[in-house]
């Protein structure tokens, strides 16, 4: 595998097919996931239950009938053809985040790209615990942190497809000692290789500001840090605002659920897309200008289209009328869409 240095990553992003120059990826979603197995690993290689279809399609939508199959897309055609009705749309980028305990498939993730001409961004490190390999259990710090500089310099899961991004690095709640070890690796990778970051917090409000005071008391940047999920974790404008504050970027990236049931925490009210877009314009006018993103972080079969969801491709092609609707301004969304992703998926 042919390794790459922090030189030759400094001032370009990097996709599945290699180093690029940052001004080609245009209109990016920051956290999406193509090809995947969610199941939880107790379930898997067991029966993957029903597929999604019309008389199941609200109930595997909302997770109030939840079935394996659901959570599982191996295809590499099948997300061929998700990826370029995305492209149809105006999609240039995708940053897919399905990484360690994920089944991650990087060679399938070029075959994707060469198919759709849509750059693809693959990111690295490890998910939740309840998803790691248990050898895991048994590793250092500084084993994670240099399993991820290989991930970013010289190649992910045994192939040679490289890592554009680390993360999405999973916590939760109660934030466990294994998923603190990892992200302490992934902000020593962070500092070796200057890729971004990007974190699946724990559905906890205040959950997100504990790994941000984790970060910041390490050492790291959180201008190069993206917070995932603020849609189903924040919902206080004061904890936002607070969270802000930290100078991190915050991702809200469930655009096209706008079920209000949120099975994996039913205190949740799940928001709709024009209530996402509310609070957006709230830490806009607060002055947070490059401290947002956007995605849809599909991760079910029946938020494809092939399934009757909204697809890759519902945010260029239903919410931005919207916004421009309520008052967007074209630089705000071009700096939500393109600037911020750019800035970030450029390596320092």
């Amino acid at each position: 595998m042919m390794r790459v240095t922090r030189d030759d990553l400094r001032g370009k992003a990097q996709t599945v097919l290699g180093i690029v120059d940052p001004g080609v990826l245009g209109s990016t979603l920051t956290h999406e996931h193509l090809i995947w197995d969610i199941r939880p690993p107790r379930l898997r290689g067991s029966d993957p239950g029903a597929e999604p279809d019309l008389l199941n399609h609200w109930g595997m939508m909302s997770g109030a009938a939840a079935s394996p199959a659901n959570a599982w897309q191996p295809g590499v055609e099948i997300a061929i053809e998700a990826v370029r009705e995305a492209v149809a749309c105006g999609v240039e980028t995708i940053v897919e985040m399905s990484i360690g305990g994920l089944s991650p498939d990087p060679e399938g993730l070029v075959r994707v790209a060469q198919a759709t001409g849509c750059h693809i961004v693959m990111g690295c490190g490890h998910y939740v615990e309840e998803y790691q390999d248990p050898a895991n259990h048994d590793r250092t710090v500084d084993s994670f942190a240099r399993e991820m500089v290989d991930q970013v310099q010289q190649g992910l899961w045994g192939t040679a497809v490289r890592a554009g991004i680390i993360g999405e690095i999973g916590c939760q709640n109660p934030w466990t000692p294994l998923e603190r070890r990892v992200l302490e690796g992934a902000l020593i990778a962070q500092k070796e290789t200057g890729a971004a970051l990007t974190i699946h917090p724990g559905r906890r409000q205040d959950q997100p500001q504990e790994v941000m005071e984790f970060i910041k008391a390490r050492g790291g940047d959180p201008s190069r840090t993206i917070m995932d999920h603020i849609d189903r974790t924040i919902f206080d404008d004061d904890a936002l605002f607070r969270l802000a504050d930290t100078g991190v970027v915050l991702e809200w990236d469930l655009f096209g659920q706008e079920s209000s049931l949120y099975t994996p925490n039913l205190d949740v009210d799940m928001p709709n897309d024009a209530m996402r877009l509310r609070a957006i314009r709230k830490v806009l006018d607060r002055g947070h200008r490059g401290q947002v993103v956007i995605a849809h972080d599909i991760c079910h079969r029946a938020h494809m289209t092939r399934w009757g969801g909204w697809g890759y491709g519902h945010i260029h092609r239903d919410v931005l009328p919207l916004m421009r609707r309520r008052g967007f301004t074209e630089a705000e969304i071009t700096e939500i869409l393109v600037d911020t992703p750019r800035r970030l998926l450029t390596f320092v």
